[in-house]
């Protein structure tokens, strides 16, 4: 069966058409998972990028513009129930205070599944670099478009607790179906004004290590500020207090802060005294997360990774950049939603 649902979706993403394709084989997978389809998901879910026409999207919505920070029980970091947003409530609180905490976006089970997951796809990957040939679906290497991108720095990537999620096929799936099960992809799209699109590049699923490095940066001295972008970060552990998390600065910003000056450790960060001129009186805020709860925020937001010598247990989280796609990144790695 998985042999003719193959050949259809591959006949039609070869007639320009990746998007049924895509429907057709994750139709097929949700019936009974099979690496095959995995795989080729991420292939189709690529090269389909170049297959469709960006131009007729609906027009964009309202740039986020700062607003006044709003009034907060948790010093001054916004939170939802999953109820509650809307693309309306979202652009508020990005405006005011550059993010929106989520509780419990995904259930238990859920975060629990995805945390195993990643597990198995840093084992597979290890396992890979150790000689071991069969490692689908956990991590099969994702191959971009020849001569398009810089090499993929996969090693650099897995010392600091990570690996790209498209090199994960089973994982990609498992998280897009969460995705779409919670209604926050088809949020995302309303928020940004059409179809999103990843970035292989910006999607991460994480183990952070207690030796990493946390760095104050916005990921627009990545990615530049003409893009549209929402990031869907997920905490799938306990973390902020025994286990890295996140330190933020709780309001908006509208422009670059200068990186590299003096106490910033590389030239893309944010040294920690520039933060606290940017903060005028906000304090840094260190959220506790619960398995399942999410952060939404983009290419403007400051952050960093939160560790100290008091934590004992690593954190398991997963990044996911969603992208407008006619104010796409150049240098970026698509994979369409």
């Amino acid at each position: 069966m998985h042999t003719r649902v193959i050949e259809e979706a591959n006949a039609l993403a070869a007639g320009g058409r990746p998007l049924d394709a895509i429907a057709r084989l994750t139709e097929a997978n949700r019936a009974a998972s099979d690496p095959a389809i995995e795989a080729l998901l991420v292939k189709i879910r690529h090269e389909g990028f170049w297959d469709l026409d960006f131009s007729t999207t609906r027009p964009a919505p309202s740039p986020v513009t700062t607003a006044p920070a709003a009034p907060s029980s948790n010093g001054g970091l916004p939170e939802l129930a999953p109820s509650e947003l809307t693309p309306a409530s979202v652009r508020a609180h990005v405006a005011r205070n550059g993010c929106v905490l989520v509780r419990g976006l995904l259930s238990d089970e859920r975060a629990t599944s995805l945390a195993t997951g990643i597990d198995r796809a840093l084992g597979a990957f290890d396992d890979s670099v150790a000689g071991e040939r069969e490692t689908a679906p956990w991590f099969v290497p994702f191959t971009p478009r020849a001569g398009t991108y810089r090499p993929v720095r996969r090693n650099w990537v897995r010392a600091s607790g990570g690996i790209w999620t498209a090199d994960s096929p089973r994982m990609l799936f498992e998280l897009l179906e969460a995705v779409e099960e919670t209604g926050i992809g088809a949020l995302i799209a309303e928020y940004l004004g059409e179809r999103p699109v990843l970035a292989a590049n910006k999607c991460t699923l994480r183990r952070v290590p207690l030796t990493t490095n946390g760095d104050w940066h916005q990921d627009g001295a990545f990615l530049g500020t003409e893009v549209r972008s929402l990031n869907l970060w997920l905490s799938l552990s306990h973390c902020g207090q025994d286990a890295p998390g996140l330190d933020i600065l709780p309001r908006r910003l509208d422009a670059l802060a200068p990186t590299g000056t003096e106490g910033a450790n590389f030239d893309w960060a944010v040294s920690p005294a520039v933060v606290d001129d940017l903060a005028r009186g906000t304090a840094v805020a260190r959220p506790q997360f619960a398995p399942g709860d999410a952060m939404l925020f983009d290419h403007m937001f400051l952050h960093r990774t939160a560790i100290d010598p008091t934590m004992t247990r690593e954190r398991y989280a997963i990044e996911t950049w969603f992208f407008a796609p006619s104010a796409y990144p150049a240098d970026q790695v698509p994979l369409l939603y």
